[in-house]
């Protein structure tokens, strides 16, 4: 090992001594009590005034507030992924799996992909939120495409949003196809779980509803919810640098320089769950959400000393590079096909 890449590889380990003297690798159970308490006062309110509410067309503004609920129960499931709640694997998964069946997704499956996601963060082979069906996210990814999905990439960048409105169906389908291969882990506790979520909310709803505002609740709701989760997820990684086999880039590097940091206060704070500081919750996954902000002034001031590049931008600002993204790495599509049509 060369004395570069000793030094890089000491780098993160004084940022994490850092970080640990100032006391925020501690759990924070009192914000998560709080937290997960509200969450489900506010979820079952929300079912109660539907049921009081009968069937109305104003329901569609509950579709509205149970996508948001959905989503903020879905962060509470993500910090349980990452222990963050409590130290212990077994109280957080139970966390999770709780908050999975609230919300309709496979707690088991998304620990998996996600798990893969952080290993290797915008890795073009190895990262599964960069190798999706609908999307490209490099220039090599493109010329795999045929069909309707070459026709897709050319024009992804006016797409995406539109994209979006289908992501929770996509979450929806991808757990259930989850739950069903061969080798999954705790299968029949995961299928109880989505079994009854079905159950109960298509009940709930054609109950309550009748069948036509029913249907457009679930529409509303589900495409919404949608929206709101892949707003979310989007602003973190997409954009920023793509890594290929071979790369050079320590852990410290590696994490910081495929990530991005949304700013905005206590309201994004809330909107995306903590996830807007994406810096250092890849490097420090386990870090409860309340102290990622403390943790911020430490990792930009570290890197700045160490001439890191430390990506940080508005709510706004974080979709333009997303759009503008996608918009670049499809144009090699688009001049093919000016090309071929003259």
């Amino acid at each position: 090992m060369t004395s570069t890449q000793t030094r890089q590889g000491s780098d993160f380990a004084e940022l994490s001594k850092l970080v640990i003297d100032a006391g925020l690798l501690k759990r924070r159970r009192a914000y998560y009590a709080a937290k997960i308490s509200l969450n489900l006062l506010a979820f079952a309110g929300g079912w109660v005034a539907f049921a009081h509410l009968g069937d109305s067309w104003w329901q569609l503004f509950l579709a509205a507030f149970f996508a948001m609920m959905f989503t903020q129960l879905s962060f509470i499931g993500h910090d349980a992924g990452h222990k963050q709640i409590f130290r212990g694997r077994k109280a957080n998964d139970v966390t999770g799996f709780v908050h999975g069946g609230l919300t309709g997704l496979s707690y088991g499956w998304w620990i998996g992909t996600h798990t893969r996601h952080h290993a290797n963060p915008n890795h073009e082979d190895e990262d599964p939120d960069v190798n999706l069906a609908a999307l490209i996210f490099t220039k090599a990814q493109g010329t795999e495409r045929r069909g309707f999905l070459r026709w897709m990439a050319k024009y992804q960048a006016f797409l995406f949003f539109p994209l979006l409105l289908l992501e929770g169906l996509n979450l929806h389908v991808s757990s259930v196809t989850a739950i069903f291969q061969r080798g999954f882990k705790r299968r029949k506790l995961e299928s109880v779980l989505m079994l009854a979520h079905i159950a109960a909310y298509l009940t709930a709803v054609f109950v309550v509803l009748s069948p036509g505002v029913g249907f457009v609740f679930i529409a509303v709701h589900q495409c919404l919810w949608g929206v709101y989760m892949g707003c979310s997820f989007a602003p973190n990684h997409k954009g920023m640098p793509t890594l290929s086999a071979g790369h050079k880039l320590d852990f410290l590097r590696k994490q910081v320089l495929t990530s991005r940091n949304v700013r905005g206060g206590p309201v994004v704070d809330f909107a995306l769950g903590g996830l807007n500081y994406q810096i250092e919750h890849h490097l420090f996954p386990s870090m409860a959400r309340p102290n990622l902000k403390h943790a911020q002034v430490i990792v930009r001031e570290f890197c700045a000393k160490h001439g890191i590049d430390y990506a940080q931008c508005g709510w706004a600002a974080s979709y333009g590079y997303v759009l503008r993204h996608l918009h670049e790495v499809g144009a090699p599509l688009r001049a093919q096909a000016t090309v071929g049509a003259r």
